[in-house]
């Protein structure tokens, strides 16, 4: 570990921050944005650009190397290339990276891609028009398609995110791996987490790492774990034939243990898990002109004295249900997953 990044409680690095530049999205994913109606962040109180920036600077130096903009869907806000520009004139910052759900992205890839993004993560829990209009309440399954043709000619690689949900998508997974075979993209499967918005998560319908892996070793055999030193939280695989392919496993076997993610929302709110329900506001203080060694100071003390182990604690409760009511999401937009950037 370099010299200087700070450690929670368990020695945990701060090292991997996800910014989300707005709440707002253009689609209304089931496990993400299953209600009607939302209670959204007021514009006013969404950080600048130059805000981002300055926290972001304060971060890099506890440790932080790895910048994920995120949303709702960051393409929706305005002039989304003006802050990456700057992100990426941040020689710290080792891997800036995007994660879309792809509807907008054919159109602002080149700009993204000359503004300094080094990569791109696209979320596709489907290749059938109809499944996709049930889970996201529009058929927008074309346009992301072509988004991500687009930022495979461009970036020459990307990821593609699969949440795999029981008696909606998990008889796809083949057809997933040959999708990201012809367009050098990784398919990184996950299992239906039970964080924020997800009110219709139940156990039941949690597909497991394991059976993920019994039903691609049926296609193609058995796949190799790729051994690596990663605090990535997707576990890598390979193919007999080579393709390798990602499972993030944080319902059945979290990994809390070298968690180093925290997460910026949009109105800079600072959340150390996914599945905290309070965080620290970054912003109040950045306005209400706290020096930057004050803000430093309270950056550093909070994650020193992390303990989070969400995801472990989750597993561990016995009959297990949605994490937030319905009616305490509605009274706090910052317990919803499409808030914190997920």
């Amino acid at each position: 570990m370099k010299p200087g990044v700070t450690q929670d409680v368990y020695g945990r690095p701060l090292r991997n921050l996800r910014v989300s530049v707005t709440d707002r999205c253009n689609l209304r994913c089931a496990y993400c944005m299953p209600e009607q109606d939302y209670v959204w962040l007021p514009k006013n109180d969404l950080l600048q650009f130059e805000e981002i920036e300055a926290l972001v600077d304060l971060f890099l130096d506890e440790g932080v190397d790895k910048v994920r903009l995120t949303g709702g869907e960051p393409l929706l806000r305005r002039d989304l290339p003006v802050l990456v520009k700057g992100l990426a004139a941040k020689s710290r910052i080792r891997d800036l990276a995007m994660t879309t759900n792809g509807v907008l992205l054919a159109d602002h890839v080149w700009a993204l891609k000359d503004a300094g993004l080094h990569r791109v993560t696209v979320s596709l829990d489907t290749l059938r028009h109809d499944r996709f209009a049930k889970l996201a309440r529009f058929d927008e399954l074309d346009r992301v398609v072509s988004g991500i043709d687009a930022a495979a000619k461009v970036f020459g690689e990307l990821k593609i995110d699969t949440v795999v949900i029981r008696g909606v998508n998990e008889d796809e997974l083949v057809d997933l791996i040959e999708f990201g075979r012809g367009r050098h993209a990784e398919i990184r499967f996950i299992e239906y987490m039970d964080v924020g918005g997800a009110t219709q998560w139940s156990m039941d319908r949690v597909v497991s790492k394991a059976e993920m892996l019994d039903a691609l070793a049926a296609r193609y055999g058995t796949a190799t774990p790729i051994v690596e030193d990663s605090s990535a939280p997707a576990r890598r695989y390979r193919l007999p034939d080579g393709t390798v392919f990602g499972i993030i496993a944080s319902t059945t076997a979290p990994f809390c243990s070298d968690c180093d993610r925290s997460r910026l929302t949009a109105d800079g709110m600072w959340y150390l898990c996914l599945y905290a329900s309070e965080g620290r506001d970054l912003r109040r203080a950045l306005r209400s002109g706290a020096s930057r060694v004050e803000i430093a100071s309270m950056i550093r003390s909070v994650w020193q004295g992390r303990r989070d182990r969400g995801a472990e604690e989750r597993l561990a409760t016995g009959a297990r249900t949605p994490l937030i009511p319905l009616d305490r999401l509605r009274r706090d937009p910052h317990l919803e997953m499409h808030t914190r950037g997920g």
